[in-house]
């Protein structure tokens, strides 16, 4: 509520009223009077709409009596304003008030009309336009991801003597959180999907009186594939996003910031210790799901197709060989990398809102995943050009 003078009462008491007055070179003033406030509009409303001017033409709407106006009130009068304007001819205000600025952003707005919206481009064009934004974006990721990695490489945090110090502690804390906090939920897993692949497998091949082979099935499918992609799924999902979350809360924090005003490395400080851990813990789990895998898969056949756990591991013996162990384990190390630079990627794009936050923590878990599976997909095809 804006009064017009300080030193005039503010009750709102005094009633709203209309006079019409003929004016000395024509036409005639309407002037206001009383409180145009919220608290009258109830009077206000009903005059503003019976109010007919006749055969006079009004040209000036006289403002200085108004004791006060707000926002309601200042409403009522840009309807007042536009019915007169519309019997006639364009009518201007008087008055201290017809220079204020309530009344101006009312009667401006009542006159904005919304900017139509630009025509939509045809389907070819948009697709083009698609194609490009995402190719332009996959190209910052990629830089983005370089850069990372380049500056993790380097080494841990720089000291003022230009000489750099490896801390172990971090590393350790991240082993243990990422490593040894994953252990029961790769076990469970890798020990349920080893035992589906064993039931079906036994299952398929009982119609061929080969149900033995199904050690060779689940042998080679665990160690080369199943077992390290299962367990880089599981951390790019608990921990890829535990990165994402913790780098980003430190951006919206303004953390990262503060550590660049220290004088240190950001990416040395919170990206070099979690891409550590990651590939150390990664591959130790991999060994882990494998062995949990084989476990159920040996259980199952056990019971299902009656191959005792000594005839389980002969036939193992026989299938597999080091390449089929090793080919597993070769990719834990590059996928712990993928997983941890996407995460640190994604981590320091958030910007200073909860919904970047859950957005980037969202991109990165789905990135990693999409990128882990096509890196395990051209593990195998370039297994099967060296005959590895």
């Amino acid at each position: 509520m804006a009064p017009k003078h300080s030193n005039r009462t503010t009750d709102t008491a005094i009633a709203p009223a209309l006079t019409l007055e003929a004016a000395s070179r024509g036409g005639a003033v309407l002037r206001l009077s009383g409180n145009w406030t919220t608290r009258n509009s109830a009077r206000l409303e009903p005059m503003v709409e019976a109010f007919d001017a006749g055969t006079t033409q009004v040209s000036h709407i006289d403002l200085s009596e108004i004791t006060q106006i707000d926002t309601a009130g200042a409403w009522l009068l840009g309807r007042l304003h536009a019915k007169l304007s519309e019997a006639g001819e364009p009518v201007s205000f008087t008055g201290e008030l017809a220079d204020s600025e309530l009344i101006r952003r009312v009667l401006n707005a009542g006159a904005l009309v919304p900017d139509p919206l630009p025509p939509q481009p045809a389907m070819p064009l948009r697709f083009l336009e698609f194609t490009g934004r995402t190719a332009h974006a996959f190209w910052q990721d990629l830089l983005m991801a370089f850069d990372i990695l380049g500056a993790a490489v380097r080494g841990a945090q720089a000291k003022p003597n230009g000489r750099t110090r490896l801390s172990i502690t971090p590393i350790v804390a991240h082993v243990e959180r990422m490593g040894v906090g994953a252990v029961p939920i790769v076990v469970l897993m890798a020990t349920i999907i080893g035992a589906i692949i064993a039931q079906q497998g036994a299952f398929q091949l009982r119609y061929f009186g080969a149900e033995l082979y199904v050690v060779d099935l689940v042998g080679i499918l665990v160690l080369r594939e199943i077992g390290v992609l299962i367990t880089a799924i599981m951390i790019a999902g608990r921990s890829g996003s535990a990165i994402t979350a913790e780098i980003g809360s430190m951006k919206m924090r303004e953390e990262v910031d503060a550590l660049k005003v220290m004088g240190l490395n950001p990416v040395a400080v919170l990206v070099f210790p979690r891409l550590v851990a990651l590939v150390i813990a990664l591959p130790i789990l991999t060994i882990i799901a494998n062995f949990a895998a084989l476990a159920g898969a040996a259980a199952v056949a056990s019971v299902y197709s009656g191959i005792s756990p000594d005839a389980f591991i002969a036939r193992m013996r026989e299938a597999i060989d080091l390449s089929s162990v090793f080919s597993g384990l070769i990719k834990a190390p590059f996928m712990a990398l993928i997983i941890g630079v996407i995460a640190a990627v994604e981590g320091l794009k958030v910007k200073g809102s909860a919904e970047s936050l859950g957005l980037c923590v969202t991109r990165s878990v789905v990135k990693a995943i999409f990128v882990v599976i096509v890196v395990d997909g051209l593990f195998a095809m370039f297994y099967a050009a060296i005959d590895f």
